[in-house]
């Protein structure tokens, strides 16, 4: 019976290859608007889903398959990324506009995918201009299924903090900005869940404990470019879950988290029954910015305490504490192979590619390269370029060396597309030239982390690698003047994204694809182009390339 209601929600969306046997679907009808948000007390045209701002929670188990959709009712096209799933041999729906046409004003898109092999704390926002500045975004959450056991007992309660950095001025006017060449300068504060504690006794609480019991908290840096300090006053962090990883599960006071990463804690109601405050504080910025939220205890007596637990100072703090992170090699987990292989350490690299981010002026505007090219949006996506057989037309492959030159005299401004072979493991390394710290994500994989470190990459530095039990995530930072390093195994055919989560570097150039395809051109790498999918550019009016058959 759950066989046919799968079936028939995904027949009613338009596509049946998205569906996996007999698993659970979970549908969703969102409408997106504006609407008048103040996060900081200043109204502002916001981005609605369904009213809501943030948007609604998804709330799924391994393997469920996630249908979405999406009416846009913007004035402008609009597209959503699921930021963290992996969508295996399923690119076409990974939410980017390197592999989907954007929604165009009054039309829908229905997303369908599985969040297959996974679990974690995952969050979804908007990609199209600077639409994530103004709201559209929500977390994701894949719980374990009831067979597999998570290492540590079931939690009273399962709490979301969607915190990031905000500014006043609009997305509009941030648009503006960085069209002009202009730099965005620092965001005007920090929000916690769209909400701001004023400290006057009259706030609302965000979360209710009860003392003596312990609470899952999924904490996500959904911001524009600021990274963010989140501690819990008066109580600790259990660290239990990374980016869809199991953590060896240490204490924190504090932690840091970087744009667009997700952890998991557990925290434990073991004080006073009261109120206390979580605060996020802004890092690495000349000005630093705390805001607070509401924790209340149930039946507590009195107001939170003014004695705010203080951020630490500096970037060396928050690479010591990246160096405490490890993954946790005795938990049952889903995981996909070859990436869940807890043999990564005694596989042979077969290329090294190196990836260095600058900032650049370009006919007297501002624009962020990677060795030395600026990726520009191309109006036909890259996937359906390449699935129509008219790549050329649209962008070459391999136009950056696996080596940034060492000095870059004109920066070309072009779609950026690396050609990988299938099931190849790969060493990045990202090199951090500049004073500002980095966030780097890609889609569609989780990668090792093995070593963040300061200074310049050379092969001698492999000898600090973490080839044990590195954390396997999707999103890594990269401190000023450092680099870091991740490895990976590219089994999953399609056009994935590597991209900063700094978003003006984001809009600006500092992002590129990589492309995996089916050797065999066949249905057990990689899917087809499902049947109600957009199309765009140069494709539009051409007759569909025959389907994998096998």
């Amino acid at each position: 019976m759950a066989r046919s209601i799968s079936l028939l929600l995904c027949l009613l969306a338009g596509s049946m290859l998205m569906v996996q046997g007999g698993d659970p679907t979970i549908f969703s009808e969102w409408n997106v608007t504006y609407g008048t948000v103040a996060p900081l007390g200043v109204p502002v045209k916001g981005i609605l889903i369904n009213g809501q701002f943030p948007g609604p929670n998804i709330n799924s188990t391994t393997n469920n398959n996630i249908v979405v959709n999406v009416f846009n009712y913007l004035d402008e096209p609009f597209l959503l990324t699921w930021n963290g799933v992996q969508h295996r041999k399923n690119s076409w729906q990974d939410g980017v506009q390197g592999t989907m046409c954007p929604i165009p004003p009054g039309k829908n898109f229905t997303y369908h995918f599985q969040v297959k092999d996974q679990i974690g704390s995952y969050m979804y926002y908007p990609v199209t201009v600077m639409h994530k500045a103004a709201g559209g975004f929500g977390g994701l959450h894949v719980n374990s299924r009831p067979l597999i056991p998570v290492p540590y007992d079931e939690p009273a309660d399962d709490y979301i903090i969607i915190a990031g950095d905000w500014f006043n001025k609009g997305y509009t006017s941030l648009k503006r900005i960085l069209d002009s060449g202009r730099n965005l300068g620092r965001a005007d504060g920090v929000h916690i869940n769209g909400k701001v504690a004023k400290g006057d006794g009259k706030d609302e609480p965000l979360f209710i404990m009860e003392a003596g019991k312990t609470y899952r908290y999924r904490i996500c840096n959904v911001g524009i470019k600021t990274s963010l300090n989140i501690r819990f006053q008066g109580h600790t962090m259990k660290l239990v879950e990374m980016e869809g990883s199991h953590t060896v599960q240490n204490e924190y006071d504090s932690l840091d988290v970087h744009v667009g990463q997700c952890y998991t804690v557990l925290v434990t109601a073991n004080q006073e029954p009261r109120d206390y405050y979580v605060v996020a504080s802004t890092r690495f910025t000349r000005r630093e910015v705390t805001t607070m939220g509401i924790i209340r205890y149930k039946n507590g007596k009195a107001g939170a305490s003014f004695d705010i637990p203080r951020p630490p100072v500096g970037w060396a703090w928050s690479l010591n504490q990246f160096r405490t992170f490890r993954w946790n090699l005795t938990a049952s987990a889903a995981r996909p192979n070859p990436q869940g292989s807890y043999k990564y350490g005694g596989i042979n690299i077969t290329r090294t590619i190196k990836l260095a981010n600058t900032a650049e002026m370009v006919d007297g505007k501002r624009r962020y390269a990677i060795n030395g090219v600026s990726y520009v949006e191309p109006t036909t996506p890259l996937k359906l370029a390449e699935y129509y057989n008219v790549a050329d037309k649209v962008f070459k492959y391999d136009n950056i060396a696996d080596e940034p030159p060492a000095h870059i005299t004109k920066v070309a401004l072009e779609p950026i597309v690396l050609n990988m072979t299938h099931k190849n493991f790969v060493e990045i390394v990202f090199e951090n030239h500049e004073a500002a710290i980095q966030s780097w994500h890609l889609s569609g994989y989780s990668f090792f982390a093995v070593a963040v470190e300061t200074g310049r990459w050379s092969p001698e530095k492999r000898m600090n690698y973490n080839l044990l039990d590195a954390v396997s995530r999707h999103t890594i930072q990269v401190f000023p003047n450092s680099w870091a390093a991740i490895l990976i195994t590219f089994d999953n055919c399609g056009m994935w994204n590597i991209r900063s989560e700094i978003w003006d570097r984001h809009y600006l150039g500092q992002q590129l694809y990589v492309s995996i395809l089916s050797p065999n051109r066949s249905l057990r790498d990689e899917y087809n182009l499902p049947e109600d999918v957009m199309v765009c550019g140069v494709v539009e009016g051409m007759p569909r390339p025959p389907p994998y058959n096998s």
